[in-house]
Parts: structure tokens; C-alpha cells; sequence
């Protein structure tokens, strides 16, 4: 258990001390740089104040303070507590009652409670549930919408054309279930505790640990108490260390820590690079005469082109309230710099098939979320010395379908099956490469291997519209089973076009009924941070985004944030512009770290606790 006296006490006081935010810019220490955007020499403030930047060894300020780490003992340590974490922890768990052993698992998760930074659509394929839990009816799972209607259509700027929904298509939901995705990972949270798995929420894992022998022995939690502009306050606490036989990796989307295990290991050696979309939601009340439960609404087309990748949907829940979820996609690999992906979802609510639901009801919630769209073709490989990558954080996502609960889930038990047996045998739970062989023999790898092609082809003249018929073509009728795997067109930071070669977007104001300003958006997320801590923004180089990201791609980062973390602003002193991170608005989506076209941005985990607050997102 963590220790009280040594840690809990003083890491909770930092975290539940949420100070009024502050919004003024990081310290001012500066040096010059040249703006091109000007064309002259400026000053440019001194924005990134993070250690993982600026060392703490030559800073006179950390002089004297202690740096000792306590450590702490696990057989099995697990970083995320989503739908693959847990699935891990309980199926562990059930293995070690079964065969009577005994097994301390932890699993630490940066979100002040389980589930509060989950956000899914979601419709959930129960498969691996089932397998889970034969039983997860009589232990109360909260599945409560059965899925009655599919609707799908293909929007123009007016008029809708509706598309069949034949048997055997990906997007076909029959048997499945609409939930509020952060609802069931709580229940799933109950599960595991009921089974003696250790749960930590609000430590965030900062620092991947490593024996002499390159192999991993853990990890860190991030350090605490610490002043915005990078100096220890008096509460200041060193972050503990968790060691294990195993450290299972189920961070989600874009893990910051599996991003250093790829390098360190070079697990994407022999795979293409992942690519990703954003993923916007709302939930809303509804007039209750247009509420009907069980009904699953996907649509294509309107507001983007036919070269934006991208859809929505619109899932009716039965929670017994008039209750409706609504979302909008779209692709990160797209061109225009002038895009933004939220308004883009706000237009869209407009559309005069969706607007009807809407009006008169209420808007009661808002996140976002990045999400795997590589399949297949961009999945690394899962295993490494003392370590495993589960859940979304290596990709295990069915793009086509829109879903990757069932096949995260699936791949936490398998990984649990495949380290159990050789957790009494350190030198053999370092070789965790069965579990790579698990995979690749289980139904989550046939169902991805089946639909690897239909997201790259999207990538041709036609767009959407070939992309489609290559689906009907290959997918429904030859049930994927094509000779060929096509690849995809590459990162998608590198995708952005010159400002200069593209026409901006004019888009409506919102209207605050139906459409509504991103500021106001983020305040029903819950989203809050500790004011006085450095930016987990952080910048490899402070110049780049006025230099490169301005210059020639007129800010990206302001349109592509669903939050409102970056802005350009004027210099206080001259001429030119300054970037302002307003970090306490981040809702970890990690859009910024993804599509940044100068690949500058790294996201790394703020306090623990921080970040939003999602009630069932």
C-alpha cells in the first residue's frame, strides 16, 4: 500500500488544493529569437518550465531538497484504468483465486476516480464482457440500452440520403449495447476491487523505471508540488516508485509513456505509424416525444469534403431520463490548417436531420478524445522485456466499426492469460512474447485483419465515396479476405498543407440553443488542474510555434485544440505574436501531441487527479 505519513498525506493536499486558475503567461525569462512571421528580431517568452525539459541538476532552486523515491513492491503493476487495465486486473485476479494463489496487483490511474477521464460514443460489443463475466447481468453491468434501430446516411449541406444497413457491415450494431463508457469502467473498477485488485486513482505514472539490464522494473509516479515556474514549493513531495514482475502499459490513445517504450525498444520497427482522429462529444436531454431508446444514428458527408475523413453519431439511451449522446470524427490526417474539428461539429448539429432532436433540449456535458484509426497495419509490438502494451494504447481499435472497448477488454485478459503462469519465475515473466502469440491466434486479430483496408482506402480520388465502394466491395461481399494490406498515407503531423495553398473556413457563429463557443464547452467537461504547476504542455523548442507553426500554417494548434489551450496572442512589448498554453483548460485528448506539424508539443501527465471531470462520458 502506498504509506500515508510518507506519500498519500501531502500528495492529496496538492491535489484537492484546486487554486483559482491562473491565467497569466509562464515565466518571464527570455531570449531572443527570430520571428519570421514579422520578419524582424523579438523577444519570445520563456513558455515551457517543465523538468522533463529544463533539468533540475543545474537549477540553484532545487539545491537541498530531497529526492529520495520510496518504492514499493507488486507482482503486476498496470498504468491506466480503462476498459484494458481492468479487464487485466480482474481476469489476474480470477486466475490467482482459481489457482489459489496469491497475487497483489495494483494499478494506478491519473484521473481523481475511475472513469472520470473515460469518453466514448459508445456502443459496446459484449463479446469479451461475456467472456469476462458470464455473469454481468446479475452483478448489475450497467447495460441498460439494447440496441432496437440503425440508421445510416450519407449528409449533403441540405438533404439526406439514407444507406442500407446490410447484415455483415461493420456498422452494423445488432446485439450490441449504447452506454455511457465511464459508467461501465467504474462498474468495472467495482469488479476488481471486489477481487483484491489495489486501486490508486489520482497517481498519475510520470516515469517508466528500468533494471541494469534494460529491462523494465516499473514506474514512477510524478512528482508533486510544484511551482509554475519550475521551483519546489514548501509542499513539494517526490513521487514513489512501483516495481513489478510486469508492468502491463494500458494508457489509451497516444500514451505518453509508450511513446518512450517504442523508442527504447524499438517496437514500431516493423509496422507503419499509427494515425489518429478526434473524437468530440455532448450528452443532452431531450423533448421527450422525440427520445426513442435502442436507436443508433451514423452519418458520412456534411460539413466535411469528400477528402476529410471523418462521420458522427447519435445514440438514444434508456437512462431514464429523455437522454441522447452525439458526436462528431474526424480524421487527423487532414490538409487544411484553417479546420477546426470542433466548430465543424457545431455546424453539423445544424444539419435538418439532426437539428429537430435538439431543439428545445438541453446540453448537459462535453469532452473529446483522440483515437486510434491505424488498424491493423500501424499495431507494434506488444511485448518487451518485463512490459506489455494493452487496450487502445498500442491500437487495438476496429476503426469501421467505431468501437475498441470489446477488443481493449480482450486484450487485457489475454495478457493476464499469458504472464499468470509465469509470475513464480522472474527470469521467465521478463519473456512475455507469448503474449504476442495470443493475440495474433484470437478472434480480436481476425476481426482487425478483416478490416484493415477499409480506413486507407479512403486515401483516393474519390475520397469518401471510394472508400465506400471499396467496403461494399471487398469487405461485405469477399468478407475482407483480399490478398493485399494497404498502407496509409503516413503521420498525420506531416499532412497539414502551407496556409498559403489553402482557402480558410468561414464557419457560423453559434447561435447558443444548438451551437455553442468553445469556452463554454469546456466548463461542462469539469476540467480543472492545479493552477500553480508547470505546463504538462511542454515545448521541445519555445520558438517553434511562432517561427514554424505560425508562419506557415497560420496557428494550427488554436483550431485544432478542442479545448482552448493554445492562442496566439500580441507581445505585451513590439511587434509580433506569442503562443499562450492555458494549461489548465487541457482535457488530455492529446490532439496537440499528435497533430502538431513541427512535432514540438509533448504531452506529459500534470498532478494526478487533474485534468477533466466526466460523469459517464
Amino acid at each position: 500500500m502506498f504509506p500515508a505519513s510518507r506519500y498519500s498525506s501531502k500528495a492529496h493536499r496538492c491535489i484537492r488544493a484546486l487554486k483559482t486558475v491562473q491565467t497569466e503567461h509562464a515565466a518571464p525569462q527570455l531570449y531572443t529569437t527570430l520571428n519570421r512571421r514579422t520578419c524582424s528580431s523579438v523577444s519570445t517568452p520563456r513558455i515551457t518550465t517543465h523538468y522533463t525539459i529544463h533539468s533540475r541538476e543545474k537549477d540553484p532552486r532545487w539545491e537541498g531538497i530531497e529526492m529520495e523515491r520510496f518504492a514499493d513492491e507488486a507482482d503486476v503493476v498496470i498504468v491506466g484504468g480503462g476498459p484494458a487495465g481492468l479487464s487485466a486486473a480482474i481476469r489476474l485476479k480470477q486466475l490467482a483465486n482459481k489457482h489459489e494463489k496469491e497475487l497483489r496487483v495494483c494499478l494506478v490511474e491519473k484521473a481523481s476516480q475511475i472513469g472520470a477521464h473515460t469518453l466514448s460514443g459508445a456502443c459496446l460489443e459484449p463479446t469479451a464482457l461475456r467472456e469476462l463475466f458470464p455473469d454481468w447481468k446479475e452483478r448489475g453491468a450497467p447495460l441498460n440500452t439494447p440496441v432496437t434501430e440503425d440508421v445510416f446516411s450519407i449528409l449533403t449541406e441540405k438533404h439526406r440520403i439514407p444507406v442500407p444497413m446490410l447484415p455483415g457491415l461493420p456498422m452494423n450494431n445488432h446485439g450490441n449495447y449504447i452506454v455511457r463508457l465511464g459508467n461501465f469502467v467504474r462498474w468495472l473498477g467495482e469488479q476488481a476491487e471486489e477481487l483484491g485488485v489495489e486501486l490508486y486513482p489520482g497517481y498519475a505514472a510520470a516515469e517508466v523505471l528500468f533494471h541494469e539490464d534494460g529491462s523494465v522494473k516499473g514506474i514512477a509516479t510524478n512528482d508533486v508540488g510544484i511551482a509554475k515556474d519550475g521551483s519546489p514549493k514548501d509542499v513539494f513531495e517526490r513521487g514513489m516508485e512501483l516495481h513489478a514482475k510486469v508492468t502491463l502499459f494500458g494508457e489509451g490513445c497516444h500514451g505518453h509513456l509508450a511513446k518512450q517504450l517504442y523508442k527504447q525498444f524499438n517496437l514500431r520497427e516493423n509496422c507503419e505509424p499509427q494515425t489518429y482522429a478526434i473524437g468530440l462529444k455532448e450528452l443532452w436531454t431531450i423533448d421527450e416525444k422525440k427520445w426513442r431508446p435502442g436507436r443508433v444514428e451514423h452519418s458520412v458527408g456534411w460539413p466535411l469534403n469528400r477528402h476529410t475523413y471523418g462521420g458522427s453519431f447519435l445514440y438514444h439511451l434508456n437512462e431514464g431520463e429523455p437522454l441522447v449522446a452525439l458526436g462528431f470524427v474526424v480524421g487527423l490526417d487532414y490538409t487544411n490548417p484553417y479546420l477546426s474539428p470542433f466548430r465543424e461539429f457545431q455546424r453539423w448539429k445544424h444539419h435538418p436531420f439532426v437539428a429537430p432532436t435538439l431543439e428545445g433540449g438541453n446540453r448537459i456535458a462535453y469532452g473529446a478524445r483522440a483515437l486510434n484509426e491505424g488498424g491493423l497495419q500501424s499495431i507494434p509490438k506488444l511485448t518487451f522485456p518485463g512490459g506489455l502494451l494493452i487496450g487502445c494504447s498500442p491500437g487495438f481499435m476496429n476503426v469501421p466499426k467505431i468501437k475498441g472497448t470489446h477488443t481493449a477488454m480482450k486484450s487485457g485478459m489475454l495478457a493476464a492469460e499469458a504472464i499468470f503462469p509465469k509470475l513464480h519465475n522472474h527470469k521467465q515473466c521478463t519473456k512475455t512474447w507469448v503474449y504476442q502469440v495470443e493475440c495474433q491466434n484470437s478472434w480480436v486479430w481476425k476481426e482487425m485483419y478483416a478490416v484493415r483496408n477499409i480506413r486507407p482506402s479512403f486515401h483516393n480520388y474519390f475520397g469518401l465515396y471510394g472508400g465506400m465502394i471499396y467496403t461494399g466491395i471487398f469487405y461485405w461481399i469477399f468478407r475482407g479476405k483480399e490478398p493485399w494490406t494497404l498502407k496509409h498515407c503516413g503521420l498525420d503531423a506531416n499532412q497539414l498543407k502551407p496556409a498559403k495553398d489553402c482557402t480558410p473556413i468561414e464557419y457560423p457563429k453559434p447561435d447558443g440553443k444548438i451551437s455553442f463557443d468553445l469556452l463554454s464547452s469546456v466548463a461542462l467537461s469539469g476540467t480543472n488542474h492545479e493552477g500553480d504547476q508547470p505546463p504538462h504542455l511542454t515545448l521541445k523548442d519555445d520558438g517553434v510555434p511562432v517561427n514554424r507553426n505560425l508562419a506557415i500554417y497560420d496557428g494550427p494548434e488554436q483550431r485544432f485544440c478542442p479545448a482552448g489551450v493554445y492562442e496566439y496572442v500580441p507581445l505585451e512589448t513590439g511587434d509580433g505574436m506569442r503562443l499562450q498554453i492555458n494549461a489548465q483548460n487541457c482535457v488530455h485528448c492529446k490532439t496537440c501531441d499528435i497533430k502538431d506539424p513541427s512535432q514540438n508539443i509533448n504531452w506529459v501527465v500534470p498532478e494526478g487527479g487533474g485534468g477533466p471531470a466526466y460523469n459517464g462520458m
